[in-house]
């Protein structure tokens, strides 16, 4: 490979950086309510998941009907994987992590914390963000979701359906432990 060729490829990475919407970045999402099915959710304008932010913020909401409703969860986590849809592995980790509690995917909403028992705001707001490795891998995305109930955001990692332009769920780790909230704590 010649110096030319290395840099046309700096230069497209570049080019495919700002293209992603690499580097830091945040996309504050509302939603005056929480889709109860997967109707609702699809009627919404994130939807369309045109973005990595978008469909990351639609699986937030998913796991939010999840906890309600098992099944209504599912059809929408179902709807957001595309054409992988939810593995028997994965279904089994999700309903486990639902045995303890419900409230760690309302954590990821403005407002919820442990002193209130995770209650967020209305409207229901949540901020999906990426870092400078958020689009290292060509047609993937590892955006971040911060919990008000831990030190660090969570990973979701997203797949492009090049065909389509739509980003789909590949893999959420957000369905993992949140501080106590205050009123299951003994210490409190």
């Amino acid at each position: 490979m010649g110096i030319f060729d290395s840099f046309r490829n700096i230069a497209q990475t570049a080019s495919n950086a700002v293209n992603t919407g690499g580097g830091n970045k945040s996309e504050t999402f509302t939603f005056t309510a929480l889709p109860e099915s997967l109707d609702e959710l699809k009627a919404l304008p994130e939807a369309s998941m045109d973005t990595p932010f978008k469909t990351a913020a639609l699986t937030v909401c998913a796991l939010c009907a999840y906890a309600a409703a098992e099944n209504i969860g599912k059809e929408m986590i179902n709807f957001l994987k595309g054409p992988a849809p939810l593995s028997a592995y994965e279904e089994s980790f999700i309903r486990d992590r639902f045995r303890d509690s419900k409230l760690v995917p309302f954590s990821y909403f403005e407002g919820a914390v442990p002193e209130n028992d995770y209650t967020p705001n209305e409207p229901f707001k949540v901020t999906i963000s990426s870092n400078p490795y958020s689009f290292n891998n060509e047609n993937r995305a590892t955006l971040y979701v911060k919990s008000g109930g831990a030190d660090n955001p969570r990973q979701i990692k997203l797949r492009l359906k090049p065909s389509t332009g739509v980003w789909y769920l590949e893999e959420q780790m957000i369905l993992v432990g949140i501080r106590t909230p205050k009123s299951a704590d003994p210490w409190a």
